[in-house]
């Protein structure tokens, strides 16, 4: 045992080193900050048009467009009033947006536009083998829900109200018991309405849905014509609107008739 060495632990105590400073911080906190808004930029390079216009809107009149997306309101910054003059313009415009869509240049002759008392009326004209909707079916096609939301993106921006109708030929329904042409003309004119304010529309435009079956065709004298089968959106005039508010609120005139009164007789001559 006495040839063994001792075993010497020697412990060292390690001191804290200096301070370092926050520059890293500050550094850090700049790259987060430019990853964020890259992130936003990539977001809004893939959104749909309505979101990038009510984004810009926002930055334009933050107390008017904020809310535009997803709210019933139109937004005041690109809010336009089209008044009965101004519907020629509005059809042109369509047609132009139309126009630049290759699909829905190719069907340009199943879609008419036609201006009535009532607004701009944009009619889609159904063929033999279905271009708008599926045969017998309440769901668009693929042409039919282009046309729809392209229409939606352009007619949402508008304060005017929409009203959405369908219609059928008189060829009977043969789908199923207990469902016709009444029932398939309200359904398609449901479904072009869900799919509009799904794409842009304002939750309360549209203020009528109407399903007329085969009791207004299109082409007089054919009833079993396949363009009797359409959905008609009308875009009303608000000059319209305003004028039928002012008659109601009128007060109807009465006239009134004297009340007869009785004429004392003269006395007779002897």
């Amino acid at each position: 045992m006495s040839g063994t060495r001792p075993i010497i632990i020697i412990k060292k105590k390690g001191g804290h080193g200096g301070h370092h400073g926050g520059a890293w911080k500050v550094a850090y906190a700049d790259f987060v900050t430019a990853m964020m808004a890259l992130f936003i930029v990539l977001w809004l390079l893939n959104t749909s048009k309505p979101v990038k216009e009510a984004v810009a809107g926002y930055f334009k009149d933050p107390s008017g467009t904020a809310d535009k997306i997803g709210s019933t309101k139109t937004g005041v910054a690109d809010a336009i009033a089209i008044t009965k003059d101004d519907m020629p313009k509005l059809k042109e415009e369509l047609e132009k947006a139309i126009s630049k869509v290759p699909d829905l240049e190719k069907i340009k002759d199943q879609i008419e536009m036609t201006i009535t008392p009532e607004g701009l009326r944009i009619e889609l004209l159904e063929t033999e083998s279905g271009t708008f909707f599926e045969l017998g079916n309440s769901s668009p096609s693929d042409n039919g829900k282009k046309l729809l939301s392209l229409l939606a993106q352009e007619l949402g921006r508008l304060p005017n109200h929409l009203s959405i109708e369908g219609h059928t030929d008189s060829k009977p329904y043969t789908g199923r018991r207990e469902y016709g042409n009444w029932e398939l003309s309200a359904d398609r004119a449901n479904a072009a309405r869900r799919l509009m304010q799904n794409s842009g529309l304002g939750a309360t435009q549209v203020s009528q849905v109407r399903g007329y079956a085969d009791q207004m065709p299109r082409t007089t004298g054919q009833p079993f014509d396949a363009s009797n089968r359409r959905i008609s959106v009308i875009v009303q005039n608000l000059a319209h609107k305003a004028e039928d508010t002012v008659t109601n609120d009128k007060p109807e005139k009465t006239e009134t008739k004297p009340e007869a009164t009785a004429v004392p007789s003269l006395p007779k001559k002897d």
